[in-house]
């Protein structure tokens, strides 16, 4: 076959006789310059960087021998002018972070100071590969470019060849910093779990011969006083301002506060005789930034590991005035309360401004109100059928989930914030605040009217302009966490449970069974689920209804019911207990449960605890004063 007139044997004829060569006298070849050498004897301005990963004193020995090699290495060539040495002490080389004479050299060179830089290895000059091949691209990048010699490898990074060779190097540099960073943090580990803790310099306490905490009476009470003021109500910047204007000086010997220093001591442990491990930690070991430790990493607590400074109670009763700070609290701890009496026995009034209660509370302060024996929760009996009467047994009552029903009275909750439907407020009669209580055995949720002013008060419903009232957001950041605690919930499901009402001498209560609930799941999480390992998904719910952002899922104990047994319905505890004649006393107000109180120093007690230390600072500070006059005079 032919192509342009041509066969495909002349074809390959016609290539091979044009690579055969061209004639010498046509062609003038012009040479490249030479690329410069590093052992090139050329006039260079000579930068040295020097590095030691640590400030400890030993490594000074190191930091100076290196300084005087280059110097000497320097002055035997003779067209090198050395610029200056750069020198970082005490600094990790996996980040540029902090290493400022490091940043000031690579400034210098884009300014056109250096022409070379010099160093010991790779190691020394960067552990992050990502920054050790980019920073030697852009120097080389330069006009004119500035090269980098390394001295350990022989390798300088203007050579055409050299970039290989670093990559490696920088990964093998890298990669020491990785396998260090575990070791240490498996040596850290070891100690700690073995009792050995790290004792940090912390005001209040020096250390003895064997390195443990003893106190120093004369800064322990400093502690005292910012503790025991903080119990009475001041704020850590009336605190700060307190101590500064005393005279009073910090560990460091500084002697200005800071709300944040003092923010610092109240949440420290050490004060109470604990030591907690790993309250931070290192994600990373290239940047080395640090993350508060949510459970990412293993803790240890050693409870009573030196004499305590503050009481266990009062540094507990700090914790949880710190934590409700945000939401407004000061002052005065709440106390959970418990109802003793009636239908609504049992149950723990919900404080909607207070973060400070768990689960466990909640489950404590239930069960004080029972006696030995007393079941908790109520218990099913066996029902047994008469004569002449229907027998309902193995009939069920189908959920009212499965009806789609507007008028259902039901709640939704999520991890921060709970609304009740219209519905809700209907039924007790368009109140706008009500109180919520919590059966943590039964898992039963109540509501019932409540005051403006009552302690526990929440502001469901706002009125409308046409008359009546609307349902309204209600902000649970301070309870809700521990809500989905205590039934199990996943924090990031948002959660529908149908209530009833119950009715009697012109009082309403409203009962929700946190057993029965609609979970709506995240698509997001669905899509993540799919994708699992089989023996990895969660089975506890499948999907039913999906939404737009949302999947509608009941619990898979519903698969094979429509609902309760009629009997164990009639006698269920929201709807048959309450019932009963005689218990019902549903305004029955909730009592403080005497199995949370903590013995905090009581009010007065702090009261003359932060007049007598200031008193003896200000003793102090006038003595001191009288002697510095009688010596000048």
């Amino acid at each position: 076959m032919k192509e342009g007139g041509l066969s495909k044997q002349q074809q390959k004829d016609r290539i091979r006789e044009r690579y055969k060569g061209v004639d010498p006298a046509v062609l003038e070849v012009i040479p490249a310059k030479k690329q410069p050498s590093f052992y090139d004897d050329v006039p260079r301005r000579v930068a040295v960087y020097v590095r030691v990963s640590t400030d400890n004193i030993n490594q000074t020995s190191s930091y100076e021998l290196q300084k005087t090699y280059y110097e000497d290495m320097v002055q035997r060539h003779e067209n090198w002018t050395l610029t200056e040495i750069y020198a970082d002490e005490g600094i990790s080389g996996t980040s540029l972070k902090n290493r400022d004479e490091f940043v000031r050299m690579i400034r210098d060179c884009k300014e056109g100071k250096i022409d070379l830089i010099v160093t010991k290895s790779v190691s020394r000059f960067a552990r992050n590969i990502v920054d050790c091949i980019g920073i030697t691209r852009e120097l080389k990048a330069l006009q004119p470019p500035v090269g980098v010699f390394f001295e350990t490898e022989h390798l300088y990074t203007l050579n055409n060849d050299a970039e290989m060779a670093l990559s490696f190097q920088a990964t093998m540099a890298q990669e020491e910093s990785h396998t260090k960073s575990n070791i240490m943090n498996a040596s850290i580990e070891m100690r700690f779990s073995h009792g050995i803790v790290l004792t940090p310099v912390l005001l209040g306490y020096d250390h003895d011969e064997d390195g443990e905490l003893v106190i120093n009476e004369e800064e322990a009470k400093i502690v005292r006083l910012i503790f025991f003021m903080y119990l009475y109500g001041y704020t850590c910047q009336q605190i700060a301002e307190t101590l500064t204007k005393l005279g009073y000086v910090t560990k460091r010997g500084r002697t200005a506060w800071s709300p944040a220093t003092i923010l610092q001591h109240l949440r420290n442990e050490r004060y109470c005789g604990d030591v907690l491990t790993r309250k931070t930690y290192t994600p990373s070991y290239l940047n080395h930034k640090s993350k508060k430790n949510y459970g990412d990493r293993t803790q240890h607590r050693w409870k009573n590991h030196h004499e305590a400074i503050i009481s266990m109670d009062d540094f507990i009763a700090v914790q949880h005035l710190i934590d409700n700070a945000k939401y407004g609290n000061r002052g005065i701890l709440p106390e959970l309360q418990v109802i003793r009496e009636g239908a609504l026995k049992g149950f723990v009034s919900v404080n909607p401004r207070w973060a400070g209660f768990r689960d466990i509370d909640y489950e404590v302060a239930s069960e004080s109100v029972y006696g030995e024996g007393e079941p908790v929760p109520a218990e099913v009996t066996e029902v047994e059928v008469n004569r002449g009467e229907f027998d309902f047994r193995g009939f069920e009552i189908a959920r009212a989930q499965f009806f789609d029903n507007i008028e259902k009275t039901s709640a939704t909750f999520t991890i921060k914030t709970l609304k009740f439907n219209k519905t809700c407020l209907q039924k007790l009669e368009n109140t706008q605040y009500i109180e919520l209580l919590i059966h943590p055995g039964e898992q039963l949720l109540a509501v019932r009217k409540a005051a403006k002013d009552h302690h526990n008060a929440m502001h469901w419903a706002s009125p409308c302009k046409k008359g009546g009232f609307a349902p309204r957001f209600i902000t649970g950041l301070a309870f809700l966490k521990t809500i989905y605690a205590l039934f199990g919930w996943e924090p990031e499901y948002r959660y529908r449970v149908q209530g009833v009402r119950r009715h009697r001498n012109m009082e309403s209560v409203l009962l929700f069974d946190m057993k029965e609930t609609e979970v709506y799941i995240p698509q997001a999480t669905l899509l993540a689920a799919a994708e699992a390992e089989p023996g990895e998904r969660n089975r506890n719910v499948q999907p039913v209804v999906a939404h737009r952002s949302a999947v509608m899922a009941y619990p898979s104990s519903w698969a094979n019911n429509f609902g309760s047994n009629y009997y164990w319905h009639s006698q269920a505890r929201e709807l048959a207990a309450i019932d009963n004649a005689g218990v019902w006393q549903i305004s029955e107000e909730a009592q403080p449960c005497s199995t949370t109180e903590r013995k905090v120093t009581p009010p007065d007690e702090l009261v003359q605890g932060i007049h007598e230390i200031i008193e003896e600072k200000i003793q102090e500070v006038k003595a001191d004063e009288t002697v510095r006059t009688a010596g000048g005079n």
